[in-house]
């Protein structure tokens, strides 16, 4: 008998109790996903997160008394492990550059419909580091204007692999990425596999920071 997969566990942190209550409703009646809390701020984050570890967080950034980059501080502290996706309504470069700094897995803007907010939190289980176009545009802006002096750096990428950074600094999804390079999915997966070894980071924001950084790929 074939083991049933397993199920993603999201724990979401959103003061905006309509828009909270939307989520934990659109996971919890979404096959592969499982719900495991719904918060309304960052207070007792640390606790809230350990009474049933989720595989993801979907972390809302302005929140009242504790943030969202402070929740995200404090799980990525004591919980590595754990996925982030940071929403927003706001394309404000300071948070998008200071979540990213923190650790953030993927940057969304709330507006993204639920069938791509769903698509994004596989991708991110899958190593992904989902943005949506308009804030990997914001990031590149951001990066680019402080590291206009740095030198070219290869790290010895493939043409291929230098393609799907390329892609992944301007926002596209594995599934885009596949359907533009003409390749799977799971060979997309592979070759972002091997672009963090050589760029020896550990996660696809890690990844595109590193890219625009040391201008490895057109932007």
């Amino acid at each position: 008998m074939t083991k049933p997969l397993k199920a993603t566990k999201v724990a979401i942190f959103d003061d905006n109790k309509p828009r909270r209550e939307l989520l934990k409703m659109l996971i919890s009646s979404t096959k592969g996903f499982e719900c495991t809390g719904a918060f309304e701020d960052c207070r007792n984050v640390l606790s809230n997160i350990a009474t049933n570890i989720p595989d993801l967080v979907l972390m809302d950034i302005d929140m009242p008394v504790v943030n969202g980059i402070e929740g995200l501080t404090q799980i990525k502290s004591q919980f590595p492990q754990v996925k982030i996706m940071m929403q927003t309504i706001f394309e404000e470069d300071e948070k998008i550059f200071s979540a990213i700094a923190a650790g953030a897995d993927g940057y969304i803007l709330k507006k993204t419909p639920p069938a791509k907010l769903l698509e994004f939190i596989e991708e991110v289980m899958d190593g992904g580091a989902p943005m949506t176009p308009s804030v990997a545009r914001q990031l590149l802006n951001i990066v680019s204007g402080k590291n206009q002096n740095k030198k070219l750096n290869k790290f010895d990428l493939s043409n291929r692999e230098k393609d799907i950074l390329e892609l992944l600094v301007k926002g596209f999804s594995y599934k885009m990425i596949a359907e533009k390079c003409n390749i799977s999915y799971a060979t997309v997966n592979s070759h972002v596999s091997h672009i963090y070894e050589k760029l020896h980071v550990s996660s696809g924001t890690e990844a595109v920071a590193k890219a625009i950084e040391h201008k490895i790929v057109k932007f």
